[in-house]
């Protein structure tokens, strides 16, 4: 959760250890400690099925203060029962002995295969073992980000320091997610931490407009899982002066948080089961912000456009089907398209361009795709990745 270049930020220890719940000896139980209490905001998945961890998490993120976050991986705790619920519950229990705290006081995530249960009696002996762990130094941070990966390729890390009336604070992230992603919520797992002063209120505020411009503007395969969870937490160690209402400090904060959302949701993009490359997808010219959220959305997930890209296929029709398909409001003989810099149909009606130039643009590891509805003058975007075999081999085989 930090780099050689900033130090992370203060008030935090973090560990990561392989507890035995993933049989393939990768780490699999992560904890965060904020010794001196933090504050929470938490957003969470609106799939009506919701994993045990998320229903417990709604509940205790209320809490004045939070003082540690408990998340194991391999294992989805969903669609699990009361039994679920009760494991959820002795998970917050067992780490709130380890930090003497109340269980009211954690909160926590899981990840992994939906429908079995947890082995409880691997992961309290595994939270027994994380603790002793605990570390404010990089690795510990790092071992947490490896403990809550899945289908994760690597792990994904973002950290910002900015200055907020002559004292330094330090934003840091990690994300974990490469399937089973689209908006509607914050993406999979997400947790960041932060030394800033801030109110309760106000860090919510910064969380739910930092996810709507970041990573719930990320779409891999449009579906939304039953465990999404995005946590920010604020220590308040870094000294400065406490920050508690919209004032120039509080949107200096909220920036710089979706700025380190957008680069967490950018590498979650590069990291989507199957991607070779990613995209997007901006509309300008929309009538409403709905239909400017639709439409880029509508592209991203389409099918043939994300397999023409993976083909580097500058094959603009299918844009401009999905846009059509989308029911949004549009003014066909003023629909436009550009890839990168150049237009490829405008006013709705195909516009001569260098085939293998624009195949070019769609080869590389990210373009953008800008779409004018011509329907008035909101805009709107949405990140998407190519479709490749092998999504459809990584799911295909992943429960087996």
């Amino acid at each position: 959760m930090t780099n050689n270049t900033i130090t992370a930020p203060k008030g935090f220890l973090a560990a990561g250890i392989h507890s035995g719940i993933k049989k393939s000896g990768k780490y699999d139980l992560g904890m965060i400690v904020c010794p001196g209490g933090a504050n929470a905001a938490a957003v969470f998945t609106t799939n009506k099925i919701q994993s045990a961890a998320v229903k417990i998490c709604q509940k205790h993120v209320k809490s004045k203060k939070i003082y540690a976050v408990i998340v194991n991986s391999g294992n989805a705790n969903a669609c699990t029962g009361e039994t679920g619920i009760k494991n959820a519950v002795k998970m917050c229990e067992d780490t709130s002995k380890c930090i003497e705290e109340d269980p009211h006081t954690v909160l926590v995530a899981s990840t992994g295969i939906i429908g079995e249960q947890l082995p409880i009696k691997t992961v309290t002996t595994g939270i027994a073992k994380v603790a002793e762990e605990l570390s404010a130094s990089p690795q510990s941070g790092m071992d947490f980000t490896h403990a809550i990966m899945t289908t994760d390729t690597r792990p994904k890390t973002a950290i910002r320091q900015i200055d907020i009336s002559g004292v330094k604070v330090t934003i840091a992230g990690t994300v974990k997610g490469a399937g089973m992603i689209a908006p509607n919520m914050a993406t999979t797992l997400c947790f960041i931490t932060t030394d800033i002063s801030i109110s309760k209120v106000l860090l919510n505020k910064a969380l739910k407009n930092a996810i709507g411009n970041s990573l719930n503007k990320l779409t891999v395969d449009g579906h939304q899982s039953t465990n999404d969870t995005a946590v920010v937490l604020a220590s308040g160690s870094a000294g400065n002066m406490p920050v508690t209402s919209h004032s120039p400090r509080y949107k200096k904060f909220t920036n710089a948080l979706t700025d380190l959302c957008d680069d967490l949701a950018r590498q979650m993009a590069h990291d989507a089961e199957g991607a070779t490359r990613i995209f997007k997808v901006v509309v300008n010219g929309a009538s409403t912000k709905t239909d400017a959220a639709k439409a880029s959305r509508a592209i991203a997930d389409y099918p043939l456009v994300k397999c023409a890209i993976h083909g580097s296929d500058p094959n603009w029709g299918r844009i401009i089907c999905a846009v059509g398909s989308s029911g949004v409001k549009l003014t066909e003989n003023k629909l436009s398209c550009k890839i990168d810099s150049v237009t490829v149909f405008q006013n709705g009606k195909p516009r001569k361009f260098d085939a293998k130039k624009v195949s070019n643009i769609v080869s590389q590891p990210e373009h953008t795709i800008t779409v004018d509805l011509g329907a008035g003058k909101i805009s709107d975007f949405c990140y998407g990745c190519d479709l490749s075999a092998e999504y459809v081999s990584i799911n295909a085989d992943y429960h087996t």
